[in-house]
């Protein structure tokens, strides 16, 4: 099958082929028919199967082909929401190189950013608006944007918003459209809070569920490595000087945490740049620029960018601790080991973490065996002090809780 297929306008098809894409993905080619006919839609998918297209294609084939009037205001036409400004950006460019030529108006709008620098892209009109939710309630209180006219909406990675405390903001924004629309849902997982979502702002969907292929699945090299808390840095400083990985995704769980590491990176000979909210767009702008580039080899991120972040055959990406969020430690490795390139993911282990580590295998389903790396084997007879929360007494109610659930 070809994306000729679909009887997408011209533009669009000339643009797909100067980018070199020739045959749809699986989630295209099930997404895009679903879209183009008119119903809500649900599309289960992983990130780098290709979604991105899956419904920027059909919607901008919607907008093209559909009569309707020109407009000289901030009121789009097509919304996309999306939960964090690197995928805004993400989704934005992709946006802008399949519609090169087309005479669509594009616009996105994020926070991080002043308001009035993105007042003069929505002034003139626009026919997609690709948006965070947070920036898009501040134009709606201000009233520099409506979106009574939106025809079109498309929630991208829905799990991840709500997982970001996103809700009221959806819903918010729900009350401010209007009530004759199509809508995409598009997220990795379909947990009970997509579901509950979903059912308040769409009538009967069609539901598209994508199962990676074998050759599609990530090729991830798992590793835990079991290393005491005050040798965590020496020894991803020793990992980083001993391989030729070009580039290395570190992440932690705090903000201060990744500045700290960053710093301590720098100081010891390494090319580091950090990435977290407390950074101003502009800088994690360049940050990131530079570690796509290459001009820093390591990125050190929060969970802001466990999902969204879209590098190219990425060597490797290393846990400074395991996250507290089972699904983010998959949505972390899930950086690397794409597109059918190998890829590895190392996770340092201290025993304040064996709690979360039990919790992660049996989320899993699979055994996450640590194991000794020579020279940094830990000290056996320190006594390690774990928090209340991940104590013995506390996991065992926590694992009491979960059986009575089951029965």
């Amino acid at each position: 099958m070809s994306f000729a297929a679909f009887e997408l306008p011209l533009p669009l098809l000339q643009n797909l082929h100067l980018l070199g894409f020739m045959q749809p993905t699986e989630v295209q080619a099930l997404a895009i028919p679903a879209f183009m006919a008119g119903g809500d839609i649900m599309v289960k998918a992983a990130t780098g199967t290709g979604k991105t297209a899956a419904f920027l294609l059909p919607l901008m084939t919607k907008l093209l082909t559909d009569s309707a009037p020109q407009r000289n205001q901030p009121a789009p036409r097509a919304l996309v929401l999306v939960p964090t400004r690197e995928l805004c950006q993400q989704v934005s460019d992709a946006a802008a190189q399949l519609a090169k030529g087309s005479g669509l108006r594009l616009a996105m709008v994020y926070g991080g950013v002043p308001l009035e620098s993105q007042l003069k892209t929505l002034k003139g009109g626009v026919d997609l608006l690709i948006a965070t939710p947070g920036r898009l309630i501040d134009h709606l209180k201000k009233r520099s944007l409506r979106i009574d006219t939106v025809e079109l909406l498309v929630f991208d990675e829905a799990d991840r918003m709500l997982d970001m405390g996103f809700e009221d903001e959806i819903r918010a924004i729900i009350k401010k459209l209007g009530k004759t629309r199509q809508t995409a849902l598009f997220s990795a997982t379909l947990g009970e809070g997509v579901w509950r979502v979903a059912k308040s702002l769409m009538a009967a969907p069609t539901l598209v569920e994508v199962a990676a292929a074998k050759e599609d699945k990530p090729l991830i090299e798992e590793r835990i490595y079991a290393i005491d808390t005050v040798r965590k840095y020496e020894f991803l400083s020793h990992l980083l000087s001993q391989n030729n990985w070009a580039q290395v995704l570190v992440f932690s769980r705090t903000k201060d945490g990744a500045d700290k590491l960053t710093n301590g990176l720098i100081n010891a000979g390494h090319s580091a740049v950090a990435m977290h909210a407390d950074l101003s767009q502009k800088q994690r702008e360049q940050n990131l620029a530079g570690f796509k580039s290459g001009t820093s080899r390591i990125l050190v991120a929060t969970d802001v960018a466990a999902r969204g972040l879209d590098i190219e055959a990425l060597p490797c990406v290393i846990n400074l601790e395991l996250p507290f969020k089972r699904e983010d430690y998959v949505h972390r490795i899930g950086r690397t080991g794409r597109a059918g390139v190998p890829g590895l993911a190392i996770s340092l282990l201290d025993p304040s973490d064996e709690a979360l580590h039990h919790e992660l295998e049996t989320y899993l389903d699979r055994r996450l065996a640590p194991q000794w790396y020579p020279g940094f084997e830990p000290d056996l007879t320190v006594k390690a002090e774990r928090p209340r929360s991940l104590s013995k007494a506390a996991q065992k109610q926590k694992a009491r809780k979960r059986a009575l659930a089951k029965r």
